[in-house]
């Protein structure tokens, strides 16, 4: 995460939203939900549906297998990977499952999480502790509302075989201090699972540098790609030890009557039908977040994020919820005697769009600040400084 940004021109961000249908639509402050796609992603997708459409659905699979190819590439690049340490799957929620009960637990083994953590996440580590009698343990917070990572260090002994985080929650602008993170799991040579559902696409994110040896994304968010479309990093040296939950023809191969032999690259963690026009959706994101740059992108919506913060905590009545040292382009807020759920509706009829974050999704964060719901507004680098004074007025007048 230490490559140099570069502050975008007029004419850059006149670029990015003439390349965004959505941006002429609505003034979109949910890309923390699903970005508005660029024209390259949708062009992509819907040229590939067209083939299928046109000589067969295999047949068009076929003839873009070069380009399916390239997408585990660009992943890689993004990330400072292999390419043969990612795989392609449905969404980030899937592609931490296949992560997470691919570990081998026993009785007594711990599981080291944060108080932040998600809900689909926290609610595996419940499963596998009633199945397999796993200890979980929230380290907690320290003062910015961060994992604290001394805590985390004072918790290591030999019964940790897992520490799970949330790179950044869904109910915040936090960023969790994953490096630090990396670094004490490997100090302890204990496995890092990391969810960057919301970090992948915002954050210039390096696995080298995190210290991961497992991380999870989605498409549709900050990396502006399809719905329907995931990853999934695993560093080469914990592939092996780390069996899939299930297995079918593309995950390993049929050697004999009463045996089979698992691949040994990442695509062990995939099955064999998939939204090939989605993965090439995906891929065709991430050429066009990698050819602005993700330090360009992430100096652009932190400075963005932060202008949005400073201009809502000007606004009576409105509290700004976020926590953290660091912070990203997710803003969170409440406005008193209004509900969340009304101010989403209300600027919905002006074509503004945000999104709620429940305690029903980070329940253990929420219940401790006595929170039920927060307003989320995202934002996005094609978003602009005007559209951030006309959303805020849009708040102040509800």
């Amino acid at each position: 995460m230490t490559a140099k940004s570069t502050a975008p021109s007029i004419q850059d961000i006149d670029r990015w939203r003439s390349q965004t249908k959505g941006c002429n639509e609505v003034l979109h402050f949910n890309n923390a939900g699903a970005a508005l796609m660029p024209d390259t992603v949708y062009d992509t997708v819907s040229q590939h549906l067209d083939l299928e459409r046109r000589i067969g659905a295999y047949e068009a699979s076929d003839n873009q297998a070069q380009s399916l190819q390239n997408v585990y590439t660009s992943i890689a690049n993004m990330l400072r990977a292999q390419p043969d340490e990612i795989a392609l799957i449905e969404n980030a929620t899937r592609a931490w499952d296949m992560a997470f009960y691919s570990i081998n637990f026993k009785p007594g083994d711990r599981i080291l999480t944060a108080k932040s953590e998600y809900a689909s996440n926290y609610i595996a580590y419940l499963q596998i502790a009633g199945k397999h009698g796993v200890q979980i343990e929230v380290i907690p917070d320290d003062e910015h509302g961060q994992v604290d990572v001394q805590a985390l260090k004072n918790a290591i002994d030999d019964r940790v075989k897992l520490i799970a985080i949330t790179h950044v929650p869904t109910q915040g602008g936090l960023i969790n201090p994953a490096e630090q993170i990396g670094k004490v799991a490997r100090e302890a040579g204990v496995l890092y699972l990391l969810d960057a559902c919301q970090s992948v696409g915002q954050l210039d994110l390096d696995v080298n540098a995190l210290g991961c040896d497992m991380l999870s994304a989605t498409g549709r968010k900050y990396l502006r790609g399809p719905r329907g479309t995931g990853f999934l990093y695993v560093k080469k040296d914990v592939i092996e030890s780390l069996e899939p939950p299930f297995l079918d023809l593309h995950a390993a191969d049929w050697t004999g009557p009463q045996e089979f032999a698992i691949r040994k690259d990442a695509r062990r963690f995939e099955n064999w039908e998939s939204y090939v026009a989605g993965k090439l959706g995906l891929g065709a994101a991430v050429d066009y977040a990698m050819s602005i740059g993700l330090a360009n992108i992430q100096s652009r919506v932190t400075d963005l994020a932060a202008t949005l913060r400073a201009r809502l905590s000007t606004i009576p009545h409105v509290t700004v919820k976020d926590k953290g040292a660091n912070k990203c382009g997710i803003v969170t807020f409440v406005k008193d005697n209004l509900s969340v759920d009304a101010i989403k509706m209300q600027l919905r009829t002006q074509k503004i769009n945000v999104s709620a974050s429940r305690m029903e999704s980070a329940r253990l964060d929420m219940q401790e600040r006595n929170e039920t719901a927060f307003v989320r507004a995202s934002v996005h680098y094609y978003n602009t400084e005007a559209e951030i004074e006309r959303f805020c007025e849009a708040v102040a007048a509800l």
